[in-house]
């Protein structure tokens, strides 16, 4: 299933997917994240207005890549080979960087690393002025999402709900 960005931001079909695209992206999955070139790299996104959210900063190579070519190309997908659920979101379209906003930042770092900010890893601290540090989000904005259920039936032997 192909959807393409309407003129209000929107996806009109999105709610005609296979399965349910938000929820599916409100997981803590991770994101393959591709731009200028074979340059692919992990990723932790933000889906929340039709767009992925990505942290980024002095220590990446995302804005400057973004300036000089804005394309990108983002996956996320899931495989439970014991249930044979397979779900696939590819988006692709424009990024560019933007101010960072602590309110959208708790709701990223949340998902990944749970609602006690006091364990976090101090790499993700919001309690001083992250932009400080130079945090910024790379905005992208899907273009286009391809949507797909590769589901399977798994072999009975792989299978959880097997008596």
């Amino acid at each position: 299933m192909k959807l393409t960005r309407d003129d209000d931001g929107t996806f009109p079909g999105l709610d005609k997917a296979p399965f349910d695209v938000d929820a599916f992206l409100a997981r803590p999955l991770v994101a393959r994240l591709a731009t200028e070139g074979p340059r692919v790299r992990p990723v932790w996104f933000l889906w929340a207005d039709h767009a992925f959210w990505v942290l980024t900063g002095p220590w990446a190579r995302l804005e400057e890549r973004l300036e000089r070519a804005p394309v990108f190309e983002l996956v996320v997908d899931s495989c439970d080979l014991a249930t044979g659920t397979v779900h696939q979101v590819i988006a692709r379209g424009h990024g560019r960087v933007v101010d960072f906003d602590t309110d959208r930042g708790r709701r990223k770092l949340t998902r990944y690393l749970g609602e006690r900010e006091e364990l976090w890893d101090a790499r993700f601290s919001l309690r001083d002025d992250p932009s400080a540090r130079g945090t910024r989000w790379a905005l992208l904005e899907p273009d286009t999402l391809w949507i797909a259920d590769l589901s399977f039936r798994p072999p009975r032997e792989a299978r959880t709900d097997r008596p």
